[in-house]
């Protein structure tokens, strides 16, 4: 450093763009590493989900014929009510996807208009599944009626808790765009629901196929 330079900087705060622009590498780097490991971690939290619910369609297999004398699939289900949950769960699978769209281009209509209607639908789901819950232990099938209705409520219910969780996911999204804007951070939070929010709805699905249309045709 010359002596002109030296005056200028007496305590070396600038040494060198070298140093500066390590540093900017290093933390590039940083944020990297953390994005691959968020990314890795979300992965892993939706497969250790779908083992679980593995495990539980596995378990009511087994206990489906278990009725203790009691009724059955096909005395129970009423599969036009499940029909319209379904329909509600697919169509937030489609405003959610694009409220994603909205969101990677900075669209705020886009966005929160299919954000509400995303949690609107969830809503309605849950409130029908609420109702149906309800209409089963009325009639005295509750989840302690026999080893069929613990394996059914069980199941369903499970999936009824991860689907108000990401009700609440939602909100807690809109309410970070809004607060923050579409930072690159929110934008992952957002793809990492997206994701969980389509895996619901396939493990649905699956349930719709394997506990209604195959208990109401048994």
């Amino acid at each position: 450093m010359s002596g002109a330079a030296a005056a200028a900087d007496p305590h070396r705060l600038g040494r060198s763009s070298g140093h500066r622009h390590a540093a900017s590498e290093h933390a590039a780097g940083g944020l990297h590493a953390k994005r691959i490991i968020t990314g890795y971690g979300f992965w892993i939290f939706l497969l250790s989900d779908i083992i679980m619910f593995s495990a539980f369609f596995a378990a009511y297999a087994v206990l489906v014929g278990n009725t203790a004398d009691g009724p059955s699939g096909k005395d129970l289900f009423d599969l036009s009510n499940v029909a319209i949950e379904t329909a509600c769960l697919l169509f937030s699978s489609f405003t959610c996807g694009i409220a994603g769209i909205g969101a990677q281009t900075r669209r705020g209509s886009w966005f929160y208009g299919a954000m509400a209607v995303t949690f609107l639908f969830g809503a309605a789901f849950l409130a029908l599944e609420i109702h149906e819950f309800a209409g089963l232990v009325a009639r005295g099938a509750g989840p302690t009626r026999s080893a069929f209705l613990s394996a059914f409520f069980t199941l369903v219910g499970c999936h009824g808790l991860h689907v108000t969780a990401g009700l609440l996911w939602l909100l807690t999204m809109m309410a970070q765009v809004y607060a923050k804007g579409y930072r690159a951070d929110i934008l992952r939070r957002i793809l990492c629901f997206s994701l969980f929010w389509h895996a619901l709805d396939i493990i649905w699905v699956a349930l719709f196929t394997v506990v209604y249309l195959m208990g109401a045709g048994q």
